[in-house]
């Protein structure tokens, strides 16, 4: 069977304000993704019968709201994951030992609000290295999914932290080695460097399409509309497993309570039921295309690493 995981990085709004140089925001918009997006992704689960891989920051899961919403999703059925429990963008640059201190903290929270210790880790901002990997490996996880090769978002990325700098501001998210963009589109055990195969721990790389490795993420999707998303769709069916990567704020919009954040995020402006449909039109035509849904770490044992 052709395999597909949905995976959502459940990036609290006050995380976009670091990225875009903003003060922290204040009121109820600053949870809106546990508070609004989850309820929203938890209906589009529950209407195309998959389950979610929900990586979830340590620090949010600390807040007991937070934390009932991750309990129920786990009790039915969703995949908690690690996203570290600070976030930082900066996190490869931080040392072994910091770095262990911040995913172990992590699971440390994730555990206590959820009864679940994750198997599977996500980086902030794609961004990883051979020191992270050591460090994932030492600490027993199943798989990572932060590879992603994708020419395309590496210099958007680029291009915006150097434009949010000449506008005076400073972004707190960093931007990996161009090597990544050589590393496979499919699952493969990592090697040294990481963007080679080779022996380590399992990789299941975000999803990009074939040839020009486009990004197939919620980003794109909502951004493109239903009629390009199922354009998207068919360049990535035939893959072992097509790695949907979402993320809380993708089924947000301005109205959510995020007015100072809609002119500084791309999508925002878009309405939430165009970013909807666009997401359901991907799921049905990769439904069409003979793939089931799995979470990310039924997919490592489905496809035998």
């Amino acid at each position: 069977m052709r395999l597909c995981a949905v995976s959502v990085d459940l990036d609290e709004i006050p995380f976009y304000h670091r990225i875009h140089g903003l003060p922290a925001p204040e009121g109820p918009g600053a949870n809106a993704v546990y508070d609004v997006a989850l309820d929203r992704l938890e209906d589009l689960a529950r209407a195309h019968d998959l389950p979610l891989t929900l990586f979830v920051i340590g620090a949010s899961a600390q807040r007991a709201e937070s934390a009932a919403r991750l309990r129920g999703l786990a009790d039915k059925g969703h995949e908690l994951a690690n996203h570290t429990f600070h976030h930082p963008y900066d996190l490869i640059r931080r040392g072994a030992e910091a770095i262990a201190r911040d995913v172990e903290q992590a699971q440390t929270a994730i555990l206590r609000a959820t009864g679940q210790r994750p198997r599977g880790f996500r980086a902030p901002g794609y961004t990883v290295s051979d020191e992270l990997f050591g460090v994932l490996e030492s600490s027993g996880f199943l798989y990572d999914s932060s590879v992603f090769p994708c020419p395309s978002y590496w210099a958007t990325k680029l291009v915006a932290i150097s434009l949010i700098a000449i506008r005076g501001r400073r972004s707190h998210s960093v931007v990996d080695t161009p090597r990544v963009l050589t590393a496979p589109t499919s699952p493969y055990r990592i090697g040294r460097p990481y963007w080679k195969k080779g022996t380590g721990m399992v990789e299941l790389p975000i999803q990009v399409t074939r040839g020009l490795r486009l990004p197939f993420i919620g980003t794109t999707l909502t951004m493109a509309g239903p009629k390009r998303a199922r354009w998207l769709a068919r360049m990535v069916a035939g893959e072992p497993l097509v790695n949907l990567e979402l993320h809380g704020i993708d089924v947000l919009d301005a109205t959510d309570g995020l007015d100072a954040l809609g002119a500084h995020q791309p999508g925002l402006g878009a309405p939430v039921a165009r970013k909807l449909d666009a997401i359901a039109t991907a799921l049905r035509a990769l439904r069409q295309q003979g793939y089931g849904f799995v979470r990310l770490d039924e997919a490592v044992r489905e496809l035998g690493l």
